[in-house]
């Protein structure tokens, strides 16, 4: 690790909207980012918010929490990112609005990028041309790793977009079911992983596989596997996915070891599912990790 890396994360931040009026702050790249400041690591977010009473929630909420916001951009025009969810008898279900702020991540007002930045994005943000010119920038001018977390929204992508994505990225995550997705034609696990990894030139890939925990390979054949402890108290596993990759990227940033990372990285997503929503507002909830980690 160069001792300037730092990460930069770009896509969405959203509120979730539940019957009866609550909303929960997230969405991932913005997940990822909270976990990062508060793992002393101050990353630059860029993303789009609404000129309204959501958007000042999410400006409010990030000062309080000391992160950084010249990559905060406001719309006068759309609102700030929201996704309905109904709840029924099967669980819940979601409707991922379109044209949000998020979409019209403007290019002309990205912030300064840090030459060595190590940097995050999602597949969702780059739904709209507006959003995926500003990612395309980026891309182009990161001299760095480049780490992509691919969520597989309907109707929000395609297989060749999500490809697209992946090509050249130093590492990519996604879940066992988003892997079937992608590389249909494989006989199995194996070869899905395999093709992926050549296709789109991975140093790493990381898999997660809900209850049966996760997997990193590597692009030298290494691999590298952890499951969640079966007493893991479970109360909302919202989040789950932006926890692992949040330690994910603090190992790259520190330099762990990777088996040690991610026995780490499921450590906190195990902690993560254990309470409500996908963020903590609480210092104290980071606390034993920084101690136990002896984060500076």
């Amino acid at each position: 690790m160069a001792a300037d890396e730092r990460a930069v994360l770009f896509g969405e931040v959203l509120f979730d909207c539940f019957p009866g009026g609550q909303s929960v702050l997230g969405g991932a790249p913005f997940n990822v980012a909270w976990h990062l400041q508060a793992f002393g690591q101050a990353p630059l977010f860029i993303s789009r918010i609404g000129d309204d009473a959501l958007g000042r929630q999410v400006r409010e909420a990030m000062r309080g929490h000391g992160m950084d916001c010249s990559g905060l951009q406001t719309d006068p025009s759309h609102p700030t990112g929201r996704v309905n969810i109904t709840l029924n008898d099967d669980g819940h279900s979601f409707d991922i609005l379109p044209e949000q702020a998020y979409d019209y991540i403007d290019c002309d007002a990205l912030p300064p990028i840090p030459e060595n930045a190590l940097f995050y994005h999602g597949s969702l943000a780059a739904r709209n041309p507006v959003s995926a010119q500003a990612l395309t920038f980026l891309r182009s001018h990161s001299r760095g790793r480049r780490l992509v977390d691919i969520n597989l929204r309907a109707p929000w992508w395609q297989t060749q977009a999500a490809l697209e994505l992946i090509d050249g990225a130093w590492l990519a995550k996604l879940n066992d079911d988003e892997l079937l997705q992608l590389v249909p034609d494989a006989a199995d696990d194996d070869s899905r992983i395999q093709q992926l990894m050549e296709h789109a030139g991975l140093q790493l890939l990381l898999v997660t596989r809900g209850a049966e925990g996760a997997e990193l390979l590597t692009a030298s054949a290494e691999r590298y596997q952890v499951r969640p402890e079966s007493v893991t108290p479970v109360v909302d596993t919202v989040g789950a996915g932006d926890a692992l990759t949040s330690v994910l990227i603090l190992a790259l940033l520190q330099d762990w070891p990777y088996q040690q990372a991610l026995e780490r990285a499921q450590a906190f997503a195990s902690a993560i599912v254990g309470r409500r929503g996908a963020i903590v507002e609480d210092p104290g909830f980071y606390q034993p990790f920084i101690d136990a980690w002896e984060l500076a």
